[in-house]
């Protein structure tokens, strides 16, 4: 009976030592998103209009990537836009 109780025991501080842990884990992460945040805030990318945006997809190219939509979706695909990037 004293080696049951001694065993419950340790079981009881090892997890109550890793709960601990891992709050303070959580804790201080959670800490360190806040100042990352706060002191170094996320760099606004403004966007550069280019002029390969306004030109049109050859037709030929077009017209490929419809039938491969339609035949991969058997027919139920519809293609609505197609932006060159």
């Amino acid at each position: 009976m004293e080696n049951f109780l001694e065993a419950l025991q340790l079981m009881v501080i090892g997890m109550a030592t890793v709960f601990s842990v891992l709050l303070l884990v959580i804790c201080l992460g959670n800490l360190l998103i806040k100042a990352i945040n706060k002191f170094a805030p996320e760099e606004v990318v403004k966007k550069v209009t280019s002029q390969s945006e306004n030109v049109a997809i050859d037709p030929s190219v077009a017209q490929a990537i419809q039938l491969a939509i339609a035949q991969i979706t058997n027919g139920k695909g519809k293609v609505e836009k197609i932006e060159k990037k």
